[in-house]
C-alpha cells in the first residue's frame, strides 16, 4: 500500500507539471506523508476554484455571443489573471499584509515589476555561485546577497526576524519553492534558508 502512495503522489506531481529530477528531490524530502498529501489536496482544491472561474468565464461568453451582445472586459478575463496562491497566502499571513503587498506592487508598475523579476534572477543566481564555491551561510557574500534579498521581499511587506526566518523556513518545508529554488542549483532552497535564519538573527529584531 506504501508504493502505491507513493505512485499515487508521483502521478499527482507529474499532473502538476513537474518533471521527474524535481519530483524525486521533492519526494526525497518529505518524509511525512500525510503533510505532503495534504499540501498536494490543497494544490487541488485552488487549481478547482480556477478552473470551475474559468469555465463559468467561458460558458458566459458563449452565452453573449449567441445572444449577439457585448461582454464587459474585466468578465471575459475573470479567473485567468487569477492568483491560485492568493487564498492561501491569505490563510498564512492574514488579509491586512496580503492587500498591502498587492497594493505596493501595483503601485510598481509593469516596468518597476520588471525590474524586481530581473532583481530576483541576479539575487538567486548569486545565491547559486555562493552555493557552489562551497560559501558558509554566514561568509560576508552570502550576507550581501541575503541582505539584497531582504530589500526584494521588503518590495512586497517588510518582516521582522521571526517573518523572515518564518519565509526561509517555508521555501523548504512547500515543495513549490523549493523545486523552483533548486532549479538553479539543487539546495539552493535549504542554503537560502539558512542564510536568512543566520542573517535575520545578525540584523533583524
Amino acid at each position: 500500500m506504501t508504493e502505491l502512495r507513493r505512485l499515487q503522489r508521483i502521478l499527482l506531481l507529474r499532473r502538476l507539471g513537474l518533471g521527474l529530477e524535481a519530483i524525486a528531490a521533492i519526494l526525497a524530502g518529505q518524509t511525512d506523508e500525510a503533510q505532503a498529501l495534504a499540501v498536494h489536496h490543497r494544490w487541488l482544491q485552488e487549481e478547482s476554484r480556477r478552473l470551475a472561474q474559468m469555465a463559468a468565464t467561458v460558458s458566459a461568453t458563449l452565452e453573449t455571443l449567441k445572444r449577439g451582445e457585448a461582454m464587459d472586459a474585466q468578465k471575459m478575463f475573470r479567473g485567468f489573471e487569477e492568483n491560485p496562491y492568493e487564498d492561501e497566502a491569505r490563510q498564512r499571513w492574514g488579509d491586512a499584509r496580503v492587500d498591502s503587498s498587492k497594493e505596493k506592487l501595483a503601485a510598481l508598475g509593469n516596468a518597476g515589476r520588471q525590474d524586481l523579476m530581473q532583481e530576483a534572477r541576479a539575487i538567486n543566481a548569486e545565491l547559486a555561485a555562493c552555493l557552489e564555491a562551497g560559501l558558509a551561510p554566514s561568509e560576508p557574500r552570502v550576507s550581501a546577497a541575503v541582505a539584497r534579498h531582504y530589500r526584494w521581499v521588503c518590495a512586497g511587506w517588510t518582516p521582522d526576524k521571526a517573518g523572515y526566518v518564518g519565509l526561509g523556513t517555508m521555501y523548504v518545508q512547500d515543495p513549490r519553492f523549493t523545486v523552483f529554488y533548486d532549479s538553479e542549483i539543487p539546495g539552493l532552497a535549504a542554503y537560502l534558508a539558512e542564510a536568512m535564519k543566520v542573517w535575520a538573527e545578525a540584523n533583524l529584531r
